[in-house]
């Protein structure tokens, strides 16, 4: 029997929801996916040497890949029949596939086994269907989608359920309704988007997504675990070298920031790029069909890319910035995803003359009146995202409100009268679970999305701020580099001004920190402003850049200095970025609202 159409692999099983689709619940198991699947879980059990394979007796477990089993097949209709037939009825019609009802109750435990292989793996649906302009304007555009995911769900659930009852002869007393449909779903269109010429081409036909829906908390493991090297600008045209089957590949049109971006990923990447949605905005009608800011093209073939898997190009001629990652475990990570995005972004940023911030920002409304907006910077694990963090736990004592305005990239624009405005680029956050306190973490699981949970640098994508706030555009107040490697005493103080803006740009280029495991740095290493993603593979372009908004902040009156936040010393973790928080609060408390 050929394998399902549907993309099956050890950790994901993606379904395209294409023709007539089921409505009973045993239509699930009439499926080839369903025999597929059940494949894979007796191969599993036979690999453990599972004391469940003793149900299979006389019956072949094994097969050519692309192939299933006797054994398989004989389960898929066993189970498919147990939705509607109790195990004595069975017998007497379909004699000739009772082996497996030897034991109804051993059978039962198997099916529990199985029902636990299938909702381990990351399930995606894919949805073809218009992507009209009434889908953004009518919530009836968007039921029928909606429906469909709810369906399966349903129809999942209840094969389970009833294959149990009729097994062992009873209803259960608790029911536990947890997600067993997809995970995911996206429902993509063909759509008409201004594709520049040459190696872009290949591009032009492939489908966007339009709508999505998650079924959280999903929880994914990819290969990798942090990034590794840097992004290297190139002087040609990377898609030259590649070819790739438009049918493998998708496209994800986002917002980072004010910039509209294309996200072009390998159907292998799809638990990376759903990520996204939970961190950047999804463009709308409109957007997904204007001259793109950048392109991101993630996953092509390996030997197209000589030596950096991992490149950037100014394309002058196309006025866009275009980011390229060749395929391989070692990319299988959504830092990579994330971070070329906010490359592109900067260098784009850069070319309108703005000024690229690797930081956090946040509008800190205090008790008593007082409010600042303020913009924390450094490279990663330095404590900018921590000290945010910070806030929130002394938001009781402290605050009468916050809003995060960006949580790891933004971009500075000079304003017509000196004043510093700050945008953001994302709506969610990809932190370190170790980083935050765990009641905030678990208590906004319904919404989360978790990545290697289980491993070192565990993290956690969750939306944190609204797409309007995020490009609003908001006044700096305070502009601080997050030192996370020094103590504090009386000749280093929390916050600690710099005197003049040659001082300031002296700290902020030089972007010393200690690594924190994160990317594969270790020890206490500079970074060019704290920014690897553009500002440091473009120096020349941003020195003057960075020169010019350094001395309006002066210019302005805006406090420029550092933060030490002490995420880096030994035994400071938790409490240097806490009071951090506090030692901001009191300035900001004693400074003269801006």
């Amino acid at each position: 029997m050929p394998l399902s159409p549907a993309k099956l692999s050890d950790r994901s099983v993606v379904i395209h929801m294409t023709g007539v689709q089921c409505t009973q619940p045993t239509q699930v198991f009439q499926s080839a996916t369903a025999a597929a699947m059940i494949q894979g879980f007796i191969d599993r059990l036979r690999s453990r040497e599972s004391t469940m394979m003793r149900l299979f007796e006389g019956l072949e477990t094994t097969c050519e890949p692309g192939e299933i089993s006797e054994a398989a097949l004989v389960l898929t209709r066993t189970l498919g029949l147990l939705v509607d037939l109790a195990p004595d009825e069975l017998r007497v019609k379909a004699p000739d596939i009772t082996v497996l009802l030897s034991d109804p109750d051993a059978l039962a435990a198997l099916v529990e086994m199985l029902y636990d292989h299938w909702r381990a793996h990351e399930r995606y649906l894919i949805f073809e269907g218009g992507a009209d302009e009434s889908r953004d304007r009518a919530l009836e555009g968007h039921l029928s989608f909606i429906h469909s995911n709810d369906d399966l769900n349903r129809l999942v659930r209840d094969a389970y359920q009833r294959i149990l009852y009729h097994l062992r002869g009873h209803w259960p007393r608790v029911y536990r309704q947890v997600p067993s449909g997809a995970n995911m779903s996206l429902l993509i269109d063909k759509v008409s988007w201004p594709c520049p010429p040459g190696p872009y081409q290949m591009l032009k036909d492939i489908k966007m997504v339009r709508l999505a829906l998650m079924v959280p908390p999903v929880v994914l493991y990819p290969f990798a675990n942090r990034r590794v090297g840097k992004f290297e600008q190139v002087d040609s045209n990377p898609l030259e070298r590649v070819i790739i089957n438009p049918a493998r590949w998708h496209c994800l049109p986002i917002r980072v920031g004010q910039m509209n971006m294309l996200v072009y990923f390998d159907r292998d990447f799809l638990a990376h790029a759903v990520c996204l949605l939970n961190l950047f905005e999804i463009g709308g009608h409109n957007e997904a069909r204007e001259k793109p800011d950048g392109i991101l093209v993630f996953g092509v073939p390996r030997g197209a890319l000589k030596k950096n898997p991992t490149v950037f190009f100014e394309d002058e001629e196309n006025d866009l910035v275009l980011g390229v990652i060749a395929r391989s475990d070692e990319v299988d990570y959504l830092g990579y995803f994330k971070k070329m995005l906010l490359t592109l972004h900067n260098v784009a940023a850069m070319r309108k003359g703005r000024l690229p911030v690797h930081g956090a920002m946040c509008r800190v409304d205090l008790k008593g009146g007082r409010t600042s907006n303020v913009v924390i910077v450094g490279d990663s694990g330095a404590g900018k995202s921590e000290t945010l963090e910070a806030f929130r736990i002394l938001a009781d004592e402290y605050l009468r409100g916050m809003t995060i305005i960006f949580d790891d990239m933004g971009s500075l624009k000079l304003g017509d009268d000196g004043s510093i405005i700050a945008y953001g680029t994302e709506i969610g956050a990809f932190v370190r679970l170790d980083d935050l306190d765990t009641g905030y973490a678990f208590g906004r699981i319904d919404r989360s999305i978790l990545v290697n949970p289980h491993r070192q640098n565990a993290r956690v994508v969750i939306p944190i701020t609204d797409y309007v706030d995020v490009v609003a555009g908001h006044t700096v107040d305070m502009l601080l580099y997050a030192n996370n490697f020094e103590g504090v005493d009386d000749e280093h103080p929390i916050v600690d001004r710099s005197p003049s803006p040659e001082a300031a740009l002296d700290v902020f280029r030089k972007g010393l920190r200690t690594a924190k495991g994160t990317s594969d740095e270790s020890g206490l290493v500079g970074t060019y402003f704290g920014n690897p993603f553009g500002p440091e593979q473009l120096q020349e372009r941003h020195e003057p850049i960075a020169a010019r908004f350094f001395q309006a902040a002066f210019d302005a009156g805006i406090p420029v200095g550092q933060l030490r936040t002490r995420l880096g010393v030994e035994g400071m973790e938790r409490e240097g970025p806490i009071e951090a928080a506090k030692g901001l609060f009191d300035l900001i408390r004693g400074s003269t609202e801006r």
